[in-house]
């Protein structure tokens, strides 16, 4: 099941085949209709005061074509078309449709356009989310009634202990003590830099320095990986190994 919202507008002149979509997409748990509309000029108003994700676009339409209407759309908007003529595909496909409907199609053809563009804006929030947490260099976290600016690099591991976590930095014998959960703090880490191999341990995979039986040695510390937690660490191991 996704975890992302795709918000949409249903654009047809035909109120029947608006209806038709309209139910499709009221059954299908990640879409969300935003408008249904009866030409390309009506959803062109709207698209001025709410950005959507998904059109659902009907291509034959008077005034503006849903060709000619899709050329206008924002690229981060994308487009299924339906119509029911099969000689505009070709021309579909070069705006960039995710998928082309032939009408008349069942709820089953229309899933399967739906989960299309259901996967393009999985990986695109993923890729999204991948890039800023890669770019994040530092947290600021309360300590003392201070706000400390931590840099990431700096960071050995974190340490959880009921609602406070201990951070443990490079140079440094003693800990930051801040008042936070491990489960909130690792959704604020690049998963790149970071892994969280026990309930109480997040460490800083690039200041590992050995690795023993399921113990990890860091600045002297040894960190148990606990059975949950240890197919994710051993996948990284085997990706970075030279003799796997």
């Amino acid at each position: 099941m996704s975890n992302i919202k795709i918000s949409c507008v249903i654009v047809d002149d035909e109120p029947m085949a608006l209806n038709l979509v309209e139910s499709y997409v009221k059954k299908t748990p990640f879409l969300e209709l935003k408008k249904k509309c009866s030409s390309a000029i009506d959803a062109m108003e709207f698209f001025k005061s709410e950005p959507v994700d998904l059109l659902f676009l009907d291509i034959q339409m008077p005034d503006l074509t849903g060709i000619e209407f899709s050329k206008m759309l924002p690229k981060e908007t994308r487009v299924i078309f339906t119509t029911a003529f099969d000689q505009y595909a070709l021309e579909g496909f070069k705006v960039e449709a995710l998928d082309y409907l032939l009408k008349p199609f069942d709820y089953a053809e229309f899933l399967v356009a739906a989960n299309k563009a259901n996967t393009w804006f999985e990986l695109v929030n993923r890729n999204r989310q991948t890039i800023l947490s890669a770019e994040k260099e530092f947290l600021f976290v309360k300590s003392e009634y201070k706000q400390l600016r931590i840099k990431l690099a700096d960071v050995l591991y974190f340490e959880g202990l009921k609602d406070y976590i201990k951070i443990w930095l490079k140079d440094n014998p003693k800990p930051i003590l801040t008042l936070m959960s491990l489960k909130s703090l690792q959704e604020e880490l690049p998963e790149t830099h970071f892994m969280r191999v026990h309930r109480s341990f997040i460490v800083s995979l690039k200041n590992i320095e050995v690795i023993e039986r399921s113990q990890i040695i860091i600045n002297k510390q040894r960190i148990t990986v606990s059975e949950q937690y240890k197919p994710k660490f051993l996948e990284f191991v085997t990706n970075n190994s030279l003799n796997s």
